[in-house]
């Protein structure tokens, strides 16, 4: 019941600051409709009929009853409700962000196996280089990068958008190699802090080799940290997904965000904010549910039972 007092009072939050903030954000959303040229009678009979006119906390406890309804309000650009518009491009930003935990799951397990493995060796430091550059690369720097190799240059993948399902590639690729950087890293160091107990060292000791050991003893035990980090990125990801759907032209909810924030569309704005932070709150808190049923000794140590 806690949990759920937190997740709520959380999202409370989360949506009173982004209403706040879209409501101060410079620029007038009449002007990017009417431009600047229109008359003042014109700007102000069309600023009271979007309800702009009003004060700003009536404004938002209209907008907290409505959220109650399940009314995400209306786009003022656009003169459609902002749950339809979240619905149609919310799909897209989902198979972005499965793609790309895929990729973080291809890279990050065998990597992470293999510089536990080979620890000290060439495939670790060649994964020290990979976690350095993985994370230290932006998303926006690395996008054009990738796309300048294989699509301009090898002419293998499309350049942007999602007509084809080879355009996905790209994207996940660079949604994902940040996420599977850290992951990896975190990976190497739970096993290797694994392979030091002494129960791994009386399984060596029994004959069973090091890649053994590792696979069937240490792996299991040492995904528990990393599960945590899997679920935080899951988050991350939908988050992270802004900056790649606009270097990809990419028609998801990230996109969609952005074309609001010129539009000054602030039911737009707020209604994607929201749906991007409600997805991390839950995936954050499954993530803990999943990590308290692994691990029972999480569960006792807060008092509560296995």
């Amino acid at each position: 019941m806690q949990r759920l007092f937190d997740t709520a009072l959380v999202l409370f939050g989360v949506v009173t600051l982004v209403f706040f903030l879209s409501a101060v954000i410079p620029g007038d959303p009449v002007d990017v409709m009417l431009g600047e040229h229109a008359s003042s009678a014109d700007r102000e009979a069309l600023r009271s009929a979007m309800g702009l006119d009003r004060p700003l906390h009536i404004r938002w406890a209209d907008y907290l009853s409505g959220l109650l309804r399940g009314d995400l309000g209306t786009s003022l650009v656009r003169s459609r409700p902002v749950a339809d518009l979240i619905a149609e491009r919310l799909p897209a930003t989902l198979s972005m962000a499965l793609a790309a935990f895929v990729v973080i799951l291809l890279i990050a397990l065998p990597m992470g196996l293999l510089a536990a493995h080979f620890k000290g060796g060439p495939v670790d430091r060649a994964a020290a280089v990979f976690a350095l550059l993985g994370q230290s690369i932006p998303n926006f720097w690395l996008g054009p990068l990738l796309v300048l190799l294989f699509s301009i240059r090898l002419g293998w993948l499309p350049v942007s958008g999602n007509e084809s399902p080879a355009a996905i590639l790209l994207p996940a690729i660079t949604l994902g190699t940040s996420l599977a950087a850290v992951s990896m890293r975190m990976l190497r160091a739970s096993l290797l802090e694994v392979l030091s107990q002494d129960y791994v060292r009386t399984a060596r000791a029994k004959g069973v080799s090091r890649l053994k050991a590792i696979l069937w003893h240490a792996l299991p035990n040492a995904l528990l940290p990393v599960v945590t980090l899997l679920g935080l990125q899951l988050g991350a990801l939908l988050s992270g997904a802004v900056i790649t759907e606009v270097v990809f032209a990419w028609p998801g909810i990230g996109s969609l965000l952005i074309d609001a924030i010129r539009q000054r569309d602030y039911p737009l704005i707020q209604g994607v904010v929201l749906v991007i932070a409600v997805a991390y709150v839950l995936i954050n808190l499954l993530t803990d549910l999943l990590v308290r049923r692994l691990d029972p000794r999480i569960a006792a140590a807060e008092g509560d039972r296995p």
